[in-house]
């Protein structure tokens, strides 16, 4: 998968596998991480607490954790990017709650430079 970040023309090869298919790793330099912390409006909050009653899926915080997963992951890249990376190798997500009411995403994985 290759991802160009909003604003940015440079691309970034990030991928979960630890090689990328037909491209030389020459470098590893390191760990790479990006990460937010959002939470639930009290709006969004009533209205998902009424699409419990029904089930289905919450979209109110779906769409909360596709932003939060998106900035995370551009923070990764920017990360990368800053470290002189061509790629990010073996991308994750984690996600931990830190207060009641709001959570982390995070993006992490290896920046390295390709031949």
């Amino acid at each position: 998968m290759t991802i160009t970040t909003t604003g940015s023309t440079a691309e970034m090869i990030v991928v979960t596998t630890e090689e990328i298919a037909g491209r030389q790793i020459v470098a590893t330099l390191g760990l790479v991480r990006g990460s937010t912390v959002r939470a639930k409006h009290v709006g969004s909050d009533i209205v998902a607490s009424l699409r419990n009653l029904v089930g289905g899926e919450v979209r109110e915080y779906a769409q909360l954790l596709a932003a939060a997963r998106e900035q995370a992951l551009d923070r990764m890249i920017e990360a990368a990017r800053s470290a002189g990376a061509d790629a990010v190798v073996g991308t994750r997500f984690e996600t931990s709650q830190i207060a009641q009411n709001a959570a982390e995403v995070l993006a992490y994985g290896t920046a390295v430079r390709l031949e």
